[in-house]
């Protein structure tokens, strides 16, 4: 995304000299601190927001227009993934919501302290540029526990938040993390320390089978006994529930069966993934919309694992090959939120909120309002 933005020094067509050239830098820089270009209908949208809120509803938008649709009286953060949108930003600062960006950087350019704080800098001022309210971290790289990385990924997540912090007032600083602690694809990080470095971690608790060490065989993205044992090993490591964020899938996998046996087993290629002989690569990622209108074609119709509490039905594809679709729905999301209450979580949010169906039919405006409805705690449904 930032690749599409004006950086501040590139509007000058070459670098300033002496003390003309600094005043000229420092001039741009208070234009810009000054939201002289606010693109809202009303200049105090482009002001940070300071508040934060008791209970998070974090939401991945990965571009387009769907957001016009999303349940507002919920939402308090949009991390935005897709092209940058500042009709978005204004709309979501109006509802008292954050927009944030998404932060990604090879972990090999930044173990060196100069490239980390050079990073940061550009993220900051493309943050300010467009008004924005902090940013998300998304690495998901591997990482040897013992490599110069892990200890300058720790490093930069604590140098970020430091820096949005000072910086852009209110701001927030977030870090994606795996579904479990225990090196999941490899991924060796300080999860304490990445924790106490920034504001709270988002759980990506989906794509559970990314490594698959048993049976090559289709199963849920997000089983319930697994997702909630890495929220157990998470507290189990002393990190305080309260920077921990729930993430669900409202999307699901979309498995072809190389056999599809009467008791439903779903036998996937082999596809290795960091170390495993099988994994999620065996099928394609469907968002919830699809998986709706299809279900109801599909040869076997809604099916429940109640081993693994969630839905998934089959199909036949033109070519006379079964398939296997496993997903997440209003009840099996409810399920795993339940956890949220009880052990004291700071939210939920999903990935992503551009799966589900905007479209106003009056079945899918059902549909798409119990996936909104399942995110509120239990306490405030009414």
């Amino acid at each position: 995304m930032s690749r599409l933005q004006l950086r501040p020094w590139r509007l000058l067509s070459s670098p300033p000299r002496g003390i003309r050239g600094l005043a000229l830098l420092a001039l741009l820089a208070l234009s810009l601190a000054a939201g002289t270009d606010c693109p809202c209908p009303e200049p105090e949208l482009c002001r940070p927001i300071r508040h934060h809120p008791d209970f998070e509803v974090f939401v991945f938008d990965v571009g387009q227009k769907t957001w016009k649709s999303y349940d507002w009286s919920q939402i308090t953060t949009v991390a935005t993934f897709g092209k940058y949108d500042s009709e978005l930003m204004c709309y979501a600062h109006s509802k008292g919501a954050r927009v944030v960006l998404k932060g990604d950087v090879s972990l090999k350019d930044i173990i060196d302290p100069a490239s980390r704080a050079s990073w940061i800098a550009q993220k900051v001022n493309l943050a300010k540029t467009q008004y924005m309210d902090g940013i998300n971290i998304d690495i998901e790289q591997e990482v040897n526990c013992l490599s110069p990385e892990y200890d300058a990924l720790t490093a930069l997540v604590k140098e970020t938040t430091d820096t949005f912090h000072r910086e852009i007032e209110g701001s927030q600083v977030t870090f994606d993390v795996a579904w479990s602690p225990k090196n999941i694809d490899r991924r060796c990080y300080n999860y304490t320390g990445i924790a106490d470095a920034c504001d709270f971690l988002f759980v990506m608790s989906y794509d559970e089978q990314s490594q698959i060490w048993s049976e090559c065989i289709a199963a849920a993205n997000a089983p319930y006994n697994q997702t909630l044992t890495g929220y157990n090993d998470y507290i189990k490591m002393s990190i305080n529930p309260k920077k921990l964020v729930m993430g669900v899938p409202w999307y699901g996998y979309d498995y072809t069966c190389l056999n599809l046996s009467e008791d439903h087993i779903c036998t996937i290629a082999k596809v290795p993934f960091r170390g495993a002989p099988c994994s999620d690569a065996a099928g394609r990622q469907v968002p919830y919309k699809t998986i709706m209108k299809q279900i109801n074609s599909s040869i076997s119709g809604n099916q429940w694992d109640k081993d693994q509490q969630a839905p998934y039905y089959n199909y036949k594809d033109p070519a006379g090959h079964f398939h296997q679709v496993w997903y997440d729905n209003p009840h099996s999301i409810s399920l795993k939120a339940t956890y949220i209450q009880n052990y004291g979580l700071r939210g939920i949010g999903m990935w992503n909120a551009n799966c589900l169906d905007y479209s106003g039919d009056a079945v899918a405006k059902q549909q798409t309002e119990e996936m909104w409805e399942v995110l509120k705690p239990k306490l405030l449904q009414r």
